[in-house]
């Protein structure tokens, strides 16, 4: 667990450090009131606006994890969470790392218990549950004693939100989703330390989290009655591309097919099956999913993430850095869709696609996504990645230096080496 737990945590800081170099989050900083909390972006904040502006970062590529039952992008709301609150309370190494497990285990559990759910009504689980899992991570770092401990969950509650109607128009507000939800268990934190009460059934009442935002409560029972003997974070996925995780199984398809001969220049049309659940966030409108509004609203783009595949050899963070692409576009208009029968969903990100050449058919099917608990990455894998983000800005010496420091960081004591290599 606790390996898994340093591993991810890692991911999710070299995610958040090759975010601040791209153009479009250079200027956040601005938007955090000062203080003494480590961004990522350099310098300091505020320990709320910090863990925002960091959330925020992790998010924006969409390179983040994603534990695929729940489909909770939980680092996003962890690692800032985590980093902010123990700078704030001179916590350690242990107390860090804690708390970034914590958040992630409340975070899954309140999306299993409703899997599906919050998505059907519009919301991120990862923001609405993220709320919730940061106020009970806070409060354990700042040692709050049961009762402030239930307040400060219910005020978070009564402050979660998070839409998806960033899709309308490709909005990068989206990345702020899980960043409000750090904040908020931060600020509920502090609010219940200074006396403030709470509902104390803010997940299951008829007004609460659970039934307001997911439509049911049933399943939370049960799911919060492993809490803290089953560990869940370890099923975590890990991200290889910087695009929405349901098209990933799909860019593995086009990579088996582009082995056997298909490329850019010959795809006469291309059939993707896609899962009916994924198919709003992925496929609908399908003209927008080929032809985005922005690079980043390219990052939802199904079709458009397979025509970068064909036409590029790679999709990576410099992918989705420029306007789309008219060539790219081309591609992605010889491409249809139509609903995967039996896909399992969420529990497993199945793809599949038909491509029709001059050379005859080519297909693909792929079962899971690759980086799931049942198709893993290599240790290397995921300390390659980082290198290769955190490398877009610091030197290899700094990356290694950091490296080190988070896979240890359960045994630090001070956590003020780690920071000050974050901030520079």
């Amino acid at each position: 667990m606790l390996d898994a737990a340093h591993l991810h945590f890692l991911d999710a800081l070299g995610v958040g450090i090759a975010s601040s170099t791209v153009a479009d989050n250079a200027g956040w900083a601005a938007a955090a009131s000062a203080g003494s909390a480590s961004l990522l972006l350099g310098g300091t904040a505020e320990p709320g606006a910090a863990a925002m502006i960091n959330g925020a970062l992790i998010h924006a590529l969409e390179y983040d994890d994603t534990h695929i039952a729940s489909v909770v992008h939980g680092s996003a709301v962890a690692a800032p969470l985590a980093l902010a609150v123990a700078e704030m309370s001179g916590a350690s190494g242990r107390d860090l790392i804690l708390a970034y497990i914590i958040a992630w285990e409340v975070a899954i559990r309140i999306g299993l218990a409703a899997p599906g759910g919050f998505q059907a009504r519009g919301f991120q689980v990862t923001s609405v549950g993220g709320a919730i899992a940061a106020a009970a991570a806070a409060g354990q770092v700042v040692g709050l004693d049961p009762e402030r401990a239930i307040s400060a969950i219910g005020i978070a509650g009564g402050q979660a939100s998070g839409t998806l109607a960033f899709l309308a128009n490709g909005a990068m507000s989206k990345a702020l989703n899980p960043g409000w939800a750090a904040r908020t268990g931060i600020e509920a934190v502090r609010l219940a330390q200074a006396g403030m009460t709470g509902p104390s059934s803010i997940l299951e009442s008829t007004f609460g989290i659970m039934n307001t935002f997911a439509g049911c409560s049933e399943g939370l029972e049960a799911q919060l009655a492993t809490l803290g003997e089953e560990w869940l974070l370890p099923q975590a996925a890990f991200k290889l591309y910087p695009c929405c995780h349901y098209i990933h199984p799909f860019l593995e398809a086009v990579v088996q097919v582009m082995a056997r001969g298909v490329n850019a220049s010959n795809v006469t049309s291309l059939t993707a099956f896609v899962p009916q659940p994924a198919a709003p966030l992925i496929c609908e409108p399908w003209s927008r999913r080929q032809a985005p509004a922005s690079g980043y609203d390219g990052k939802w783009g199904l079709a458009y993430c397979m025509a970068l595949l064909l036409v590029d050899g790679h999709v990576d963070i410099a992918s989705f850095e420029s306007a789309p692409r008219a060539v790219v576009i081309a591609v992605a208009r010889k491409m249809v869709w139509e609903p995967m029968q039996e896909h399992g969903f969420p529990d497993r990100f199945a793809a599949q696609i038909n491509v029709e050449t001059p050379l005859g058919q080519r297909s693909a099917l792929i079962n899971q996504v690759h980086g799931a608990p049942d198709r893993p990455l290599m240790i290397e894998d995921i300390c390659t990645k980082f290198a290769t983000n955190a490398g877009r800005k610091f030197s290899p010496e700094r990356v290694r230096n950091l490296e080190g420091m988070i896979l240890g960081i359960h045994d630090m004591g001070e956590i003020g080496e780690l920071t000050a290599l974050l901030r520079f």
